[in-house]
């Protein structure tokens, strides 16, 4: 099996997640503001859902930008990861080809 991925895919991931906690906060309020000119027009259960919806934005928006910030937070250990692994990749290779007789295969 082979995994081929850019240097930089994690990175360019990750700069676009942080970009998407910021607008998601953004939508949420004009969702709220939106939905502004429906209020009083529920009665019951939907107005009591709308009203708590309303009075949740802040804490839902909240609770979505520490989703993301954890996602990040993994984009974040998956690149340590895999720049570790292939730095140790490479100084196992450059050891190994330091300790190899490459004057032995040679055929006359």
């Amino acid at each position: 099996m082979k995994f081929d991925m850019g240097a930089q895919t994690l990175q360019n991931l990750q700069r676009g997640s942080r970009g998407s906690s910021d607008d998601l906060g953004v939508l949420i309020q004009q969702l709220v503001q939106a939905a502004a000119p429906l209020e009083g027009r529920f009665n019951g259960s939907g107005r009591v859902m709308f009203d708590q919806f309303k009075a949740r934005a802040d804490g839902i928006t909240r609770e979505l930008n520490g989703s993301l910030a954890a996602i990040v937070g993994g984009q974040s250990g998956m690149d340590s990861a895999f720049s570790s692994g292939d730095q140790e990749q490479g100084d196992n290779a450059r050891q190994q080809m330091g300790a190899a007789n490459f004057d032995a295969a040679r055929f006359r």
